[in-house]
């Protein structure tokens, strides 16, 4: 290890540009004055990856679009069969989202490459940026879709997934530019991919609450996605007596308080559970719900506690279907064991961050991201910028310039060192 630099306040990106490309992708799929719907693979996000492609290509890199819907751009270093270092985020977004989710990692790793290329490093290997498809997962209610692609970890059935319009992923992909029939010729490379480093709003309170402009991720939480279930009998809501219903809507409000007591039994541990989707059926206020569809999403960085959550909420379905004459059905849309980032990297990031005059705190990210599907192929790490009173997935979504330009720019240093060979 090298020792620690003097300290150098200096930002070698361009600070103005890097604001103007924000400002200029959140024109796409802008609502109201800050929010921003670009849904996966929909026009909208079609035209945010036109205008990410040219700003790829002015910074000097060649680029295409995968068979997941990923936009790669490449800049091409001296050994270009070395495994690559790979930057990047993604672009699409929630139905009611902000500017600044996935979107400073893309525009933040451009800047990175094309302040390399401007200052004349020409790097050892092969540096990709990458713009994944489908992160947010909301639209097919499956997410990392662009990543799981790329890595080979796609699922049966995932293009027959279809969106609340009934458009199946294929039919998505399709109209997007992408031929989802070549995926039986893709194979992943193992190896190819030396390090994955991502930057991103934190989405959470505790950067703000330390008063700290950027963080260092120790580790993703494991997220367990569920669609549940809950199947009664419908009947009329002033004839039927208390004592002979079978409510699902009564069976689903038990499920929500148990995760909610669950989640909360342990003080101070990192453990969330949220039931933030809920489908009626009739949906009629004097009709008896006779089913009741949900979703069901909870994480903890602790593998043996989320397990033992999951154990304790299916047991709570099975009493409370039992108690309420209700047929259940569980789907397991997702899940992934937490996953820590590598060393080597967090080393490098607390040193450039120390000869940026910086200490930022490490943290664990309670949402997902691409690097956790990136974690299962190559060592990761991932910078968090502070955002403002923790809100994300929302038009209030907000995290100061100078913020996203102090993660820019340890991202930028950082990159310099591994692909210099200086870590």
């Amino acid at each position: 290890m090298r020792p620690l630099q003097a300290k150098d306040n200096r930002h070698h990106i361009q600070a103005e540009r890097l604001h103007q490309r924000i400002m200029a992708l959140a024109e796409i799929g802008k609502i109201g004055t800050t929010g921003v719907c670009r849904l996966a693979l929909s026009p909208e996000d079609r035209a945010g990856v036109e205008l990410v492609k040219g700003w790829m290509e002015e910074a000097g890199m060649s680029t295409r679009i995968d068979p997941f819907g990923n936009l790669i751009g490449v800049y091409k270093g001296r050994d270009e069969q070395a495994p690559v270092l790979m930057l990047g985020s993604h672009i699409d977004s929630q139905p009611y989202g902000g500017r600044f989710d996935g979107v400073i990692g893309v525009l933040g790793a451009i800047e990175a490459v094309q302040t390399m290329a401007e200052r004349g490093i020409r790097p050892e290997m092969n540096i990709e940026v990458v713009a994944f498809c489908d992160e947010e997962g909301c639209r097919f209610n499956k997410g990392l879709f662009g990543a799981r692609g790329m890595t080979g970890k796609l699922e049966e059935g995932e293009l027959a997934r279809a969106d609340k319009n009934g458009v199946t992923r294929r039919e998505a992909l399709l109209q997007f530019g992408c031929d989802p029939a070549q995926y039986d010729r893709y194979s992943f490379e193992e190896g190819r991919i030396r390090a994955f480093l991502e930057l991103h709003i934190e989405q959470g309170p505790v950067l703000e609450m330390k008063k700290e402009p950027i963080g260092i991720v120790s580790g993703i939480s494991g997220p367990v996605w569920w669609t549940v279930e809950m199947t009664g009998f419908a009947g009329h809501a002033g004839s039927v007596p208390m004592a002979m219903r079978r409510d699902a809507m009564v069976g689903c409000a038990k499920v929500i308080v148990a995760l909610d007591e669950l989640a909360r039994r342990e003080p101070g541990a990192p453990t969330v559970g949220t039931v933030g989707s809920v489908a009626v059926f009739p949906d009629s206020r004097n009709i008896i719900p006779e089913q009741v569809s949900f979703t069901v999403d909870f994480r903890d960085i602790e593998l043996e506690r989320r397990n033992e959550l999951e154990r304790e909420l299916r047991a709570v379905i099975e009493q409370v279907s039992l108690e309420h004459g209700l047929a259940y059905a569980i789907r397991e849309d997702t899940n992934s064991e937490p996953r820590y980032c590598a060393d080597w990297l967090k080393t490098i990031l607390h040193r450039e961050a120390a000869g940026m005059g910086l200490t930022p705190p490490e943290l664990m990210s309670g949402p997902f991201h691409d690097s956790l599907t990136m974690s299962y192929v190559c060592d990761y790490s991932m910078i968090f910028v502070r955002c403002k009173e923790g809100i994300s997935h929302n038009p209030r979504e907000y995290a100061a310039p100078e913020d996203i330009v102090l993660g820019a720019e340890l991202l930028y240093r950082a990159a310099v060192q591994i692909v210099e060979g200086k870590e």
